[in-house]
């Protein structure tokens, strides 16, 4: 079932909701003014990347937006890339401690005391 969102041409709000049928578009209205003049709209769309796909695509000297800092995922990516160039297997034990950061960053520092 798949959710679509809408812009209303009168009020200009957008909105979403499930479309279960062919008829449930043919009868939608905006919720806010109640006009049958809509768009329905390119919604944002998000897929899936490996973690070996991510390692390859990564580009050390690339610059990067806050957003990628924002990302726990990137923790580690830096020290990942730079053993896949040189050829060094970290280990399953760095893996472990990897995951640990990016599910609780503040767990690094708890352990450290």
């Amino acid at each position: 079932m798949p959710i679509y969102e809408y812009a209303c041409r009168r009020c200009k709000g957008e909105f979403q909701t499930l479309i279960m049928s062919v008829s449930d578009e043919e009868t939608l209205i905006c919720p806010t003014c109640g006009s049958r003049r809509l768009d329905r709209l390119i919604s944002r769309v998000a897929y899936h990347q490996s973690e070996r796909d991510r390692l390859n695509s990564y580009d050390p000297g690339a610059r990067r937006s806050d957003s990628f800092y924002k990302d726990s995922r990137n923790i580690g990516l830096q020290a990942k890339k730079r053993a896949q160039q040189m050829g060094v297997d970290l280990g399953s034990g760095f893996e472990s401690k990897l995951e640990k950061l990016r599910t609780d960053p503040g767990s690094i520092l708890r352990d450290s005391e």
